[in-house]
């Protein structure tokens, strides 16, 4: 009898079922595994299975669960997905390897403080605030050019850009104005899919998706 796929097997094999439609590499994409709100013991399995690439919204809560788990796996790379503080800067450049939600000018001054001073430049993704939703966070398209000006003359590593379409509206010509963006700025990074639109995303550009229902169930409770 054939062992059942495991979520992450299915997620795997959907990427490369899209980047075949897109004629693109499945290299090219990035999973994170969307652990926000997951316990240790739900992340130890997806880590046995090789997935290395692993998304917070806190840096709190981050701070509690990642140390132990990455002294065990140091090849993990953490994705800070969430809306972030510019009084948490420090501790988010501390402990992330990228940073998806840089949205304002403020954030840029406070994450290039926490940068010359603990001597690591964190690749980051710019937010846009693509549904124009501001509850969501993200810079306006109008003053992208300005903040990605901004952050290069801070020697803050852009990454790409990073959205989140609106809940219930379909994210295709969401995903395809990030893509627009992202080219007419010269830049290679693209932030975009959860768990119920990766594949969309991903025939649209996506280099990173960040998925977590679809590997982890239901969401937890806040740690």
């Amino acid at each position: 009898m054939e062992k059942a796929e495991t979520p992450l097997q299915h997620v795997q094999a959907n990427i490369v079922k899209a980047c075949k439609i897109a004629r693109r590499e499945p290299s090219e994409v990035t999973l994170i595994a969307v652990s926000k709100t997951h316990p240790a013991e739900a992340i130890e399995p997806l880590l046995r299975e090789g997935q290395r690439h692993f998304g917070e919204n806190r840096v709190q809560e981050a701070q509690v669960k990642w140390p132990a788990l990455r002294e065990a796996h140091p090849a993990v790379q953490l994705h800070l997905i969430g809306q972030l503080q510019s009084n948490k800067a420090e501790d988010a450049v501390a402990l992330f390897d990228v940073i998806h939600s840089l949205d304002r000018p403020s954030l840029v001054k406070a994450l290039a403080k926490a940068m010359d001073k603990l001597g690591k430049r964190v690749p980051c993704f710019v937010q846009v605030d693509v549904g124009e939703e501001d509850q969501k966070g993200g810079c306006p398209a109008a003053e992208l050019p300005a903040l990605l000006e901004q952050a290069q003359g801070a020697d803050i590593p852009v990454a790409g850009l990073m959205c989140i379409p609106p809940l219930d509206i379909e994210p295709a010509p969401f995903f395809a104005f990030l893509d627009k963006l992202a080219r007419d700025h010269g830049l290679d990074g693209r932030s975009m899919g959860m768990s119920g639109d990766y594949e969309t995303a991903i025939r649209l550009g996506a280099t990173h998706v960040r998925v977590g229902t679809a590997l982890f169930g239901e969401r937890g409770k806040p740690a």
